[in-house]
Order: structure tokens, then sequence, then C-alpha cells
């Protein structure tokens, strides 16, 4: 069972939604006819990942009115495109929300059914996310395929920093997480979303907004480090973009993963949940406190 992930890698359209609207649109033609399963945005979409002025009044007000809900128009669209293109769409959006809005992706079927919504939980507060709803949990949901059923987690950008996040998704069952983003993604960054792979033994897959609004790298990483029982380690590395534009496929090979994560000592077969109360702990103490941070 091959699954293979279109890594949408484009520079943003700001605020222009129509502008956003055709140059997803026409990325997802593309990732179709080289053969995608699924389409993956970089983070928020909708808005280019565009956020407001704090030193300008009103600029909040005008940028929340940007959100959108799931009958939108623009989120229409592609769920009428992707039932055209037969295939799956993972759109970011700015959400609208009770209060303010929350940065969101949706996965859309490739009958054009919105089969899972996630919303990014670790919200960057000591900047302007401040602004966004953070979401409240990290949801699995199952995709139909052309070639069968897989189960699909989210990690927006920040999420993928904190371990804790790939491996709820695992537990639920996450056989791919896929992760909309939008930072500089070095070295350091890009070891940190190999590792969750590695350690989770899912496939994991990323879209990074190209240069100059960022410096793409969109990357993807197999779950499989010994394909041997005992052999030597492979590089698990299946995709990663230069800075420019363009549609990168990363292809997965579900049941080679499905294989290895019955065999393997990662994931949850050796865990020793009992002592790990104080992941759970909601006290901070120095040197990691910080005023704006919530639990």
């Amino acid at each position: 069972m091959g699954i293979n992930i279109a890594l949408l890698q484009m520079t943003g359209c700001g605020l222009n939604s129509d502008a956003s609207r055709d140059k997803g649109e026409l990325y997802c033609r593309r990732a179709q006819s080289m053969g995608a399963d699924i389409a993956l945005f970089p983070e928020m979409w909708s808005v280019g990942m565009t956020f407001y002025d704090p030193k300008q009044a009103n600029d909040r007000e005008r940028w929340q009115a940007q959100a959108i809900g799931r009958n939108d128009l623009f989120i229409q669209h592609f769920r009428s495109l992707a039932k055209e293109l037969k295939m799956a769409i993972a759109l970011s959006y700015l959400e609208k929300w009770e209060g303010a809005p929350r940065n969101s992706v949706s996965l859309i079927d490739r009958r054009g059914e919105i089969v899972l919504t996630y919303a990014k939980v670790h919200t960057c507060e000591f900047d302007v996310e401040s602004a966004l709803t953070p979401g409240d949990g990290f949801p699995v949901g199952e995709l139909e395929t052309a070639t069968g059923t897989v189960k699909i987690g989210f990690m927006i950008c920040y999420d993928r920093e904190f371990p804790e996040s790939a491996r709820m998704l695992m537990l639920q069952g996450a056989e791919l997480i896929l992760t909309p983003n939008a930072c500089t993604l070095d070295d350091h960054r890009i070891g940190q979303f190999k590792a969750r792979a590695f350690e989770n033994m899912v496939g994991v897959a990323m879209t990074n907004y190209a240069a100059p609004q960022n410096n793409g790298h969109s990357v993807a990483f197999d779950a499989i480090v010994y394909p041997i029982p005992d052999g030597e380690a492979r590089n698990t590395t299946i995709v990663e973009a230069g800075e420019e534009e363009g549609v990168y496929i990363a292809a997965f090979d579900l049941n080679s993963i499905r294989s290895y994560r019955e065999r393997e000592t990662w994931g949850n077969a050796y865990r020793r949940p009992r002592l790990y109360q104080l992941l759970t702990e909601t006290k901070v103490e120095p040197p990691f406190v910080r005023s704006e941070a919530t639990r």
C-alpha cells in the first residue's frame, strides 16, 4: 500500500484570498498530475501566514475578520477540487472561532468530505500567535485512499518541537503525521522532526513556505530505520526540498511501516507510563517561567 504525499512548497499571497485560492488550486492540480494521494499546504495558507501589526490601531480586528468557517467558499472550493481530482487535500487556514481565531488544518478526502480538523495546540504565545485560540487535542482520523485506509494525525509548526505532540498521535494509532509549517528550517529543527519519526515509528511529512518568505526545505522521513532486524541503519530521508517553490512528492510504503511497527522496539512497546506523572504537572519552575505562557 503506497501513499504519495505532495509537499506544496509555495510563497503565500497574504490576505488576498482569491490569489491564495487560485495558486493553491494550481499546485493541487500539479500534485495530482504527479500521482499524489494527499496534497499538503504550508501553515495557515488562507492568509499566507500573515498576521496583524500590533502597532497599528484596529489592525488586529481587521486581521481577525479574515478568519473563515468550514462552510466558507474558500474551503468549499477545495472540497470541490478534491472531489474533482479524486485526491485528498490537507488545507490550512485561519479558522473562525468563538473569541480569537484558530490556526487550523482540515483533511479533505477524495470525495470532498472533511474527515478531520486539527487546530494548533502549541501556539507561539511569545509572539503574535498569542492572538490565537489554541487547539484542545490531537485527533487522529482515518483517510480512505485509492489503495486503502491510513490513520493520519497533524502537528502544525511549533507543535513538532514538543515530543508529546507526536507521542499523543502515535498512542492513538497514527501511521502518518502531516505538518504544515511556517518558519526557518535549519538542521536542528529538521533533526527534531526526523527524531519524531524514529521514536514513534511513524512516517512524517512537512510543508514549509518557499524563500524568501521562509527557507523551504520541506521534508519527509520514513519510519523504518532498520529494514532488517539488527541490521545496519538506513537514511530515512524520503525527500528534502531546496528553497524554491515547487511540488515535492514523498512516497510512503504503508505495508512496510506496519510490518516494522509490529516487530520493532520503539513506539509504545516498552514504555513505563506509570513513571511519567511529572509530564502532566502544570507548575513551571525557573528558569522556564514565562509570564505570557498558559497551560
